[in-house]
């Protein structure tokens, strides 16, 4: 039986991970990220695309690729947060469950930072765990497809 597909989606200045603030933001870096992700996605089997851009039409692209091919997407959308109602929109139309993540607990930053249209999309949010918060999202992602497969 194939493997069920997350896409795990990273906005802009997340390819600059472990140079970038790294008292926010620590010192992993995005192929850190990749290989947590990879190894918890083996552990609760399944089969991830992850991927990064800091261009804001070619997320919103990929979410809409994600209706196709994918059962869920976690998403860090890093600045597009706090600014993207295309990628809202865009998350919205898959019509997948999707699980917002931060690094940074976004609510104890500046204020701009506190709103994230995202998060209206979103069945689940994790902000402020660091990198694990990706794993976590993996397997609250596994557990939603299992209660899905279940109905």
């Amino acid at each position: 039986m194939e493997r069920p597909l997350i896409a795990v989606l990273n906005g802009p200045n997340l390819n600059m991970l472990g140079q970038r603030q790294p008292e926010i933001y620590g010192s992993a870096t995005l192929d850190d990220v990749e290989q947590i992700c990879i190894q918890a996605a083996d552990k609760l089997d399944l089969a991830i695309d992850f991927r990064q851009t800091n261009i804001e039409g070619e997320l919103i692209s990929w979410v809409q690729d994600c209706r196709k091919r994918a059962r869920g997407i976690i998403i860090n959308p890093a600045g597009y947060s706090h600014t993207s109602v295309a990628l809202l929109d865009a998350l919205l139309a898959t019509d997948l469950p999707v699980i917002e993540v931060h690094i940074s607990n976004i609510h104890r930053r500046e204020p701009f930072r506190h709103m994230s249209y995202v998060s209206r999309a979103a069945v689940g949010v994790i902000c402020g765990l660091g990198v694990t918060g990706y794993s976590l999202a993996l397997q609250a992602m596994t557990d939603l497809i299992l209660h899905e497969d279940d109905q």
